[in-house]
């Protein structure tokens, strides 16, 4: 599933594309109208037809688009990828929504998995309740992070992939940031040092700026836009890295599953 940075990534790429244009209509494709969570085709070009974007951003893993009386939201799920027009090449089976814009431009929702959605909310208070503070936000404080770790006896990375605790972090990036941390994944979080708590803090924002420094991680097939693809691989300490050598100690990097969710670790570096 693309987390916080391949999100920002495709906002980014589509900000100069999008930003001050008038959407003319939506459509749902492939008589898959699910795509549509909140409202019927009908029903949401009603809110959104003639509607000028004026802002693109993200919220946790949602892409907002504002508009004057309301907000667009995309959520891209497992496989869902947006994409400027359409050529031979592309199997459009998978497209599942289109949208059109005044200026004859086409940005197709392209999902293998058919598991991304589309909304429309007159606000975002529904968002906001289910979403806790984005890393880069000066609500993630040491003393958020500390008060609400000691008040948990659960495992450390479910807590951090817990979207109600912070917004955006996902399987990728919290194996990631748990490893420059020197923290096991399954830690309880009221026994995390404070020492540990300011590594956690700092780790997070810096792991993923430097991804969307290099527009998110491609694992199979994300796209910030038009098939090009995420550069943040290659710069991968622990994800994915089972079986190989750990980069700090040399140390053989293991592969666990912590709450049904692969879990990528050092048993020397991150000891229970």
């Amino acid at each position: 599933m693309p987390e916080l940075p391949e999100v920002q990534s495709v906002v980014n790429y589509f900000k100069p594309l999008l930003l001050n244009e008038t959407i003319h209509s939506v459509n749902h494709l492939n008589d898959y109208p699910k795509v549509f969570e909140t409202h019927t085709t009908s029903e949401l070009n009603k809110h959104v037809s003639n509607k000028k974007i004026t802002r693109i951003w993200r919220r946790g893993k949602y892409i907002i688009l504002n508009l004057s009386n309301g907000h667009l939201c995309i959520h891209l799920r497992m496989t869902g990828q947006l994409q400027v027009g359409s050529s031979l090449n592309d199997n459009t089976k998978h497209f599942t929504a289109l949208i059109n814009l005044k200026n004859k431009s086409k940005i197709y929702f392209k999902d293998y998995r058919k598991f991304g959605r589309i909304y429309f909310f007159k606000n975002l208070d529904i968002l906001n309740y289910k979403l806790g503070p984005e890393p880069f936000d000066p609500s993630f404080n040491y003393k958020y992070l500390k008060n609400n770790l000691n008040k948990s006896r659960g495992m450390i990375k479910p807590k951090l992939l817990n979207q109600k605790f912070i917004a955006g972090l996902g399987n990728i990036y919290v194996d990631e940031v748990l490893w420059k941390c020197r923290v096991h994944p399954i830690t309880r979080c009221d026994k995390i040092s404070a020492i540990k708590i300011k590594r956690l803090l700092s780790a997070i924002p810096e792991i993923l700026q430097k991804s969307i420094d290099f527009n998110g991680t491609t694992i199979i097939n994300f796209s910030p836009g038009n098939k090009t693809k995420g550069e943040f691989a290659k710069y991968l300490n622990i994800f994915g890295k089972q079986n190989q050598h750990c980069s700090h100690c040399k140390t053989i990097i293991k592969k666990i599953f912590v709450s049904q969710r692969g879990t990528h670790f050092c048993p020397k570096c991150q000891k229970y």
